[in-house]
This record gives structure tokens, sequence and C-alpha cells, in this order.
């Protein structure tokens, strides 16, 4: 048999924008690579209350798998503490898919492991999970009001069961009850009923505390304030996060416990509205614990919206939204040349008005499936597919992109934090956000922490002390910091698992001019998709619309 094999992705909950966690809007995760020998596709839509069941469904693109099964595992109690796998069931007419379901039983960090046996030998996929509630489940009207009607029949049942015990119970046939044993029966009963409304009561009573203890746990959203102001003559954007209303269960000391994901702590989207003409990709460093500070780029004014995303030591990534008024920048201001390297932004035409914007070195004009967006430097990215047929809902998609030099010749893009290539997307309303990579719509810091999790055979995964922990962060992000380009790319690449034992680049990352990023897209509606790369040390970014379409409601 080949050798086990297991690759570690990381699954982050999506929900809505008044519930944010990391991503917004994208309930589902979506990856692609390889398990030991075989190619293959994940999807899962997570549950909104813990416990419950996340569906799982693969997809063995490269590969005959016999059996494929799953189970959960959780961040603190590890492989040890894990129940059995359960068979996934092979989709009738669909060859190569396989779908069920895992129970998520605990609140935070888990994972579904996926074990595939075929014609490939054994491999693994430990897709942790961050299982949070975000929502609470209404009881139906109607079902209500028949246990009601049910309940006060029993109740009324009971006490009139306890009087008739001793009372009409004891006679003989026959016989008529006293006014002894009237007495008793009417005592017996008044008893009864003191004891059921006890009951009822201290039933009540714990469900009560069980609804409260279930909305403490229920998933809050993380506040965060932006702004900017001016320093040494430039602009500054500092994101301060809210601590007032933290307790020790939900949050404690975990802002001194962040990891850094493809080399940064933060990352930060600004993205312009109405018209999603406007984006920047920036990095804000720690400041303290809870201010992160950069040098913003030269964005025009106007409203932004602002997503950033955070991943904690357990694999628990976040992302902190907030809206942002970003003012015109003064002629003696010059905070373009300022700015950190990986940061970039771009100028675009407007959603509604497609073409029309005044053109200078920051200006790409948007495209859409089966159309080139030209970078500023004369390279180009084509998006494959139709550009008059628009995407479903809910479909699992490879997003493949070609990218070319100005003369047409393919281009290999070089590393950007780590990665081939990166894309964020957003929609019309700002109602869905997420940051893709071409694995999957996972924290690759957070993948890699639950694989050290997953080799660690401690049974209670025990919390770092977060001085000590921070320290240590602060001095990897130094290190990184001062490193030539080329040498802190092959770092990051290496640090986050994009080889295999052998050397060669997995997870999404072959080296070509052609990448991919799996999504499904939640709801319907206008996105915009924004494509960074990486060219010539500089980074670029190509602009796309797409309409996606809910085939349920045509």
């Amino acid at each position: 048999m080949k050798k086990l094999l297991t690759i570690t992705l990381f699954v982050i909950f999506g929900i809505t924008m008044n519930k944010v966690h990391a991503h917004v809007g994208s309930s589902g995760v979506q990856m692609q690579g390889q398990a030991g020998s075989y190619r293959v596709m994940v999807s899962i839509e997570p549950p909104d209350v813990i416990p419950g069941t996340a569906k799982v469904t693969i997809f063995i693109q490269d590969g005959i798998a016999s059996k494929v099964s799953a189970r959960p595992i959780y961040f603190y109690s590890g492989d040890k503490g894990a129940p059995s796998a359960d068979e996934l069931a092979q989709v009738a007419g669909q060859k190569g898919q396989f779908s069920g379901v895992v129970w998520l039983m605990d609140w935070g960090s888990s994972s579904a492991q996926i074990i595939i046996e075929g014609d490939k030998g054994k491999a693994e996929l430990i897709v942790p999970i961050v299982a949070v509630s975000t929502a609470e489940r209404a009881m139906p009207k109607e079902l209500g009001i028949v246990l009601s009607v049910l309940g006060v029949l029993l109740f009324l049942l009971m006490i009139t069961t306890i009087g008739a015990s001793v009372s009409d119970g004891l006679l003989k046939p026959g016989d008529e009850l006293t006014i002894a044993q009237k007495r008793k029966r009417r005592i017996n009963m008044a008893i009864a009923a003191a004891l059921c409304t006890l009951i009822l009561y201290g039933g009540s009573s714990w469900w009560d505390s069980w609804a409260a203890e279930y909305k403490e746990w229920l998933y809050k959203p993380m506040q965060g304030k932006a702004d900017i102001h001016i320093e040494n003559d430039q602009r500054v954007f500092q994101l301060k996060i809210d601590t007032t209303n933290w307790t020790s269960m939900r949050r404690g000391s975990m802002l001194s416990t962040l990891i850094p994901d493809h080399g940064k702590l933060m990352h930060t989207f600004l993205v312009r509205i109405p018209g999603l003409d406007a984006f920047a990709h920036i990095h804000p460093e720690r400041m303290d614990s809870t201010t992160f500070k950069t040098i913003l780029p030269k964005l025009p004014e106007g409203k932004y919206l602002v997503y950033a995303d955070i991943v904690q030591y357990s694999g628990f990534a976040e992302t902190i939204v907030d809206t942002l008024v970003i003012p015109a920048q003064k002629t003696a201001l010059n905070a373009q040349n300022a700015t950190n390297e990986e940061d970039t932004y771009v100028v675009t035409d407007p959603l509604n008005t497609p073409g029309k914007v005044p053109m200078d070195e920051n200006v790409v004009i948007c495209g859409k499936p089966g159309t080139k967006t030209v970078f500023k430097d004369g390279s180009y990215a084509i998006w494959e597919g139709k550009p008059d047929r628009p995407l479903e809902v809910g479909k699992p998609y490879a997003l493949n992109f070609e990218i070319f030099n100005p003369d047409g010749s393919p281009c290999f893009p070089e590393p950007y934090l780590g990665m081939s290539g990166h894309v964020a997307v957003v929609r019309s309303d700002g109602s869905v956000y997420i940051h893709l990579h071409p694995s999957g719509t996972f924290a690759m810091a957070a993948g890699q922490t639950f694989k050290n999790r997953m080799s660690d055979t401690a049974k209670i995964a025990h919390r770092p002390l977060p001085v000590v922990f921070r320290d240590s962060v602060d001095k990897h992000l130094a290190k990184l910091k001062a490193m030539p380009t080329l040498e802190r790319e092959q770092f990051l690449m290496t640090e986050m698992g994009m080889y295999d034992a052998k050397g060669n680049v997995t997870m999404g990352m072959e080296h070509g001019n052609s990448i991919s990023f799996p999504y499904s897209f939640p709801k319907n509606g206008r996105y915009r998709i924004f494509l960074q790369v990486k060219r010539n040390e500089k980074v670029l970014t190509g602009v796309f619309d797409v309409k996606v379409t809910d085939p349920a409601t045509l």
C-alpha cells in the first residue's frame, strides 16, 4: 500500500453581514488539490447550529475510489478523542462523486477527516472546520400549539391519576367514596399539582438556562473601527478592534495569540461603494493588541467597505467588517511610494457604467468570463468561460484564469505572498466577500496549524502563554520583513506546505500560466472579481464581472 498522506485544509464558515465570520456570506468551502495520488475537489456545507451536521461532497478527479469515509476531529481533543469514521455514499449516476455528513458536536475548531481508498492506494485529507452556531431555531407555531395542548392534558391526567390512586382505585366494586376519602383525594391532587408545577418550573428554568448558555456561545462578530489620519505627511489607515463587551469565555486574550497567514498578521481589503470601482489589498501591522496600522495607497476619495482577515492560533479565522470614508489626497502627500511592496491598489470602471473611467497608471478595464483584462504593464489575463452565460448559485466552479505577457506568450506568475495568485470576490451590495487561493477557500496558516495539531498525540491541546506567543510571532514577522523578496516567497511557500516531501508543488500551485480558484457562489446577483498576480516583482490586479442566477427562482 502506498504511503499514507495527509493534506491539511482549512474550512472557513461564512455568514451574513450582520453575523460576520471568516469570509462574509459564503457558508460553504471548496478545495482542490492532491490527496496522495488522487486529484480531488472537496465541497462542504457547514451547519449554522452546533451540534449539527456538515454536508461533505468529494469529487475524485484522478483515480478510482472504492471507498470514501469521514469522521469529525476536534482541535482540542485531537485524533485520539475522535469517533470512528462513517462511509460516504457514492452519488448515483455521478462517477467519482461521494456524499455524506459529518456530525459536529463541539463549538470551536473542528475538522472532517476524509479517508480515500482505491486503485491508487490510501490517502487522507484533514479538513479543519471552525464550528460555531450562527442561528437559532424557532419552533413552528402549529407544533407549539399541539405540544402545549398535549402538555396541559398530560398535566391534568397526572393529577387525576394520582388522585384516583388514593381514592377510586382503592374502592371495591359498588362502594362509594367516603367524605374522608374525598378529602384525601383532594389533598393528594393538590400535592400532585404542586409537585408537577415544581417539575415544570424546574424544566422551564433548565431550558431557559440552556438557551441562555447557547446564546452566550452564539457567534458574535468581532467589531472594529477603521479610520484615516495623517502622519508625517502620509495618509495612514488604522483599524482598532473593539474589546468592550468581550468576556473571558468568548475572547479572552486571543488577540495576543494571532498567527500570520501568508506572512501577514492581517489582510485588509478596501472596496469603494457603490460602484466597486476602487480596490486595495493592504496589510496593517500590529501596533498594540487592538491597533493595526499601515500607510494607505493612493486610493481616490469615497466611501469604502473594509474587510480585515485574522487567524487565531487554533485555526479560528475571522473577518472584521466596517465602512470607511477616505478623504481626497492632498497634492503634498505622497503615500504611494511609502507603502509596503506587497500592498497594492487599482481603479476600474464602475459596476453600472462599464468602460467609463479616466485612464492613469493604476486603472484597468473590467472584463467578463471569456474576455481579457489588461494589467497596467501590458500583460493580461483571460478568464475561461462564456461571456454571455451566467453562473449558477451553489454550483462548485473552478474559476480558471490564463496569464499572458504583452506579446501574447504565456506568463508564469511569480509567487505573491507564497501563492501563485489571489482572488477577492465581492457581491455588488457587499453582502458576500471572500479571499480565495488556488488551493481553495481556507486560510493556509490555519490549515498548517491543524496539521501540526494532528501530529500531536496529546488528547487535550493546551493554550499558549499569550505574552510568549505574541513575542515569538513578532520576531517571526520581523525576520520575514528583513528577508529579500525571493527568499521570503520561497520560505512562505515551504512554510505553508506548498511543496510535498519530494519537493513537488502541490495544492493547486502547479507552475504554469493557468491559475484555478475553486468557489461556489452563495446567492444570485452581480459579483466583481479582483484577480491578483505578480510579474517582474510587481503586484498586478485585474478585474472581472459576472452575473450569478438561481435556477430555483427562475
